[in-house]
């Protein structure tokens, strides 16, 4: 009996020929972990594709007719809040994915990793980690970012769970609260940082040396 993939992935691409070797070729790279289960080159459909397919991941690209990869990143985020979210694209220009990772995207990925480089960190964005070239990650470092000297214990400690790619489930453990107070006082923290996502403020906790307090 064989096991379900580890991974069921939607694509949102107007590249027909990407996607079409994408599903044939992702799950004989990945020994079957990983699958496509759906597709768009409809950004104003993705949302929707997400809804009815329940993928574990999304993968966006960036580059597409209007409204666009980004604003399909965001729309999925409000739609279904819990999918995880992998944008793409065959540029080296790094704005569109900052773009991205404000809307609110866990990673970046570029459009040349060939099917077998993706399992990894497909994985790893499933596991609560942000996933981005090294590139891009010094452009978000360089970034002027908030201060984080005015942060108290309980959020300076919160920052640093997060920067360590715990779930709201394991913060909650750590922190002796439940899962909806995580939520909250993430909530809280990001306003506090003008950040907008968990992994801006993972970056920022890394820009302040947070990691290893």
């Amino acid at each position: 009996m064989s096991r379900s993939p580890d991974v069921r992935l939607a694509v949102v691409d107007d590249h027909p020929l990407f996607v079409r070797g994408l599903e044939l070729l992702l799950p004989s790279a990945t020994d079957g972990r990983a699958t496509v289960v759906g597709s768009t080159g409809d950004a104003s459909a993705a949302a929707s594709l997400v809804r009815r397919c329940r993928p574990d991941l999304v993968l966006v690209d960036l580059h597409m007719p209007p409204p666009g990869g980004v604003r399909a990143v965001a729309a999925i985020r409000r739609s279904v809040p819990r999918v995880r979210l992998v944008a793409m694209s065959g540029s080296d220009d790094p704005a569109p994915a900052l773009e991205a990772l404000r809307a609110g995207a866990e990673g970046f990925l570029p459009k040349s990793s060939e099917p077998e480089e993706l399992l990894p960190p497909l994985l790893a964005v499933l596991d609560g980690w942000a996933v981005l070239p090294g590139a891009l990650l010094r452009g978000l470092l360089h970034t002027p970012l908030p201060r984080t000297a005015d942060l108290d214990t309980e959020e300076r400690r919160l920052l640093q769970l997060i920067a360590a790619g715990l779930s709201t489930v394991e913060i909650g453990d750590e922190l002796h609260v439940s899962e909806r107070t995580v939520k909250r006082m993430t909530a809280s923290l990001l306003r506090k940082l003008r950040v907008a996502n968990r992994t801006e403020a993972a970056a920022l906790a890394g820009h302040a040396g947070l990691l290893g307090a």
